[in-house]
């Protein structure tokens, strides 16, 4: 599964209505591109097809700005993840527009992956290979779950994308946004729900990573929640709880590391790999690794991610969860060596001096590289993210989109809101692993509250916070946790941002709206 190929087929870029691989190798017009209608014969191909629909997930499709980039651009807009790089300095200060750069990468994945899957869908449909029929419809099953995997990834930024379920045919193939977001989440709930029933438990050897039964369910579950579908959602969290055999690491950090890829409560992850395909890294070290790493030691990048401070000390001294979601220590060099001959080591530390800047947070140059009470940070890295020691162009980590702390957090929740089941089971679960005591004898409010905190703690660095946190927020209403978020983060370091509506939902692209009239803007942007 790590060595993915590229099936140039007619990729939908919404934005601009074109075919993805319409090139021409001379002036004869010899095409040096796929015809997908005689491509398909058989499962072989159509295995090769549905290839190409994960490979959006990493860095499959070239894209430097790709999939994953974009979501943790698009979570600056909180403010607990900070960057000086243009992109996230302008979302930190609440500065976007629908011509960003940024909505339009990410949009542009999106349809031409969803554009991919409705072609595999389609030609599943007409392929003629009986001795692997089987394998045809588990085929169609993962093309299934990652249309509604990719619908998703929309509904949570923009709310009310366009809906199309057949492949592109021609420039005038338009698809409409009528219906908003109730309809693309019931196009969600069907595909999810008809993937969940053809596609495998688990997998082993070169297919460990494919869509599973369990990730099918897990989405579906997560769309309920965005639909307010409690008894549903609950209904679905309590199947994959009671059935799966999925339970927690008893250390968290096993969810990152190399050596538990697609594996355990990992349910579902984008595939990286350098060492199989040279084109399948991933580029988080790039952005997230410590500015002062040395380079002599592998360190490589632009650093341009971290948290604040004031996030990092927001978790309590004993979580458990601190060693695998922050870099607590590395070698610096930005100090002297030691007497030694070595980067000296540096330590996170509260009382180290932080500020917004570039280098704000760092060890100060001029300490004493013998002293360890000298040598101490405060700006919060990602050891979820981040891989020490290697370039950026050679990393090995997965990204992890789907785990079992989705399925129990998203059981507490509907089980509160519905008020039906036992909201503190699930919860607890995680802060038990936390080494945090259990939740009990809490009010529907004030445990809705606990399960925003426990969220914004289990997933920080994962870019699930910003959708879930406008997706239980009002502007101006209660409760209103997305503002809340920015409000702190504007008041603890003066940054002057003032919550504004738009803040809640992403523009869809301006190029999308103009070349799109059946396309309305999300009324926010309007």
């Amino acid at each position: 599964m790590k060595n993915f190929i590229f099936n140039n087929t007619k990729s939908l870029l919404v934005s601009a209505i074109m075919l993805s691989a319409t090139g021409c190798s001379d002036l004869k017009e010899n095409p040096d591109f796929i015809n997908p209608i005689t491509f398909y014969q058989s499962a072989k191909e159509l295995e090769l097809g549905v290839n190409a629909v994960y490979d959006d997930l990493t860095m499959g499709n070239g894209d430097w700005f790709n999939h994953f980039y974009n979501r943790y651009v698009f979570e600056c807009l909180v403010g607990y993840q900070v960057g000086w790089e243009k992109g996230p300095l302008q979302y930190n200060l609440g500065n976007i527009s629908p011509s960003d750069d940024y909505i339009n990468a990410y949009w542009e994945q999106c349809y031409r992956s969803i554009d991919r899957a409705n072609n595999i869908i389609e030609t599943a449909d007409k392929i003629q290979d009986p001795a692997n029929a089987d394998k045809v419809k588990r085929i169609k099953a993962e093309a299934q779950f990652l249309r509604g995997f990719y619908y998703y990834e929309l509904v949570r930024y923009f709310d009310n994308p366009p809906l199309k379920i057949t492949s592109t045919q021609s420039y005038n193939d338009l698809p409409s946004n009528e219906g908003g977001k109730q309809k693309v989440l019931e196009q969600i709930y069907a595909d999810c729900t008809a993937a969940a029933s053809a596609l495998p438990a688990s997998y082993t050897g070169a297919d460990a990573g494919r869509a599973t039964k369990w990730a099918a369910k897990t989405l579906l579950m997560k769309a309920q929640l965005w639909g307010q579908k409690w008894a549903e959602a609950k209904a679905t969290s309590e199947d994959i709880i009671n059935n799966s055999g999925l339970s927690l690491y008893a250390d968290f950090g096993n969810n990152f590391d190399l050596a538990h890829k697609n594996q355990g409560e990992r349910i579902f992850e984008g595939q990286a790999s350098a060492k199989v395909n040279s084109s399948e890294y991933t580029n988080n070290s790039a952005h997230f690794n410590p500015e002062d790493y040395p380079s002599d030691l592998g360190g490589a990048g632009w650093s341009w991610l971290s948290a604040t401070k004031d996030f990092r000390m927001s978790y309590k001294s004993n979580d458990k969860r601190i060693d695998a979601t922050f870099i607590e220590s590395y070698p610096t060099g930005r100090t002297a060596k030691n007497s030694k001959g070595e980067f000296p080591m540096v330590k996170w530390s509260e009382k180290a001096d932080y500020n917004l800047s570039r280098f704000g947070g760092l060890v100060d140059p001029n300490a004493n590289p013998n002293n360890p009470s000298e040598l101490i940070f405060s700006k919060a890295w990602s050891g979820k993210l981040v891989e020490l020691n290697t370039n950026w162009s050679t990393t090995e980590k997965n990204t992890i989109y789907l785990r079992f702390a989705d399925v129990l957090l998203g059981h507490s929740e509907a089980c509160n809101e519905s008020g039906q089941g036992d909201a503190f089971a699930s919860i607890n679960k995680l802060r038990e692993r936390a080494g945090l005591e259990p939740l009990k004898g809490l009010s529907q409010s004030a445990l809705r509250d606990a399960i925003i905190d426990e969220m914004m703690h289990e997933f920080a660095f994962e870019q699930v916070g910003y959708p879930e946190l406008r997706r239980k927020s009002k502007f101006g209403g209660n409760p209103d946790y997305l503002g809340a978020y920015i409000k702190r983060y504007s008041d603890t370091y003066k940054v002057g941002r003032t919550v504004k509506a738009k803040d809640y939902v992403l523009p869809i692209p301006l190029i999308e709206i103009q070349g799109n009239p059946k396309v309305k803007q999300n009324p926010e942007w309007q």
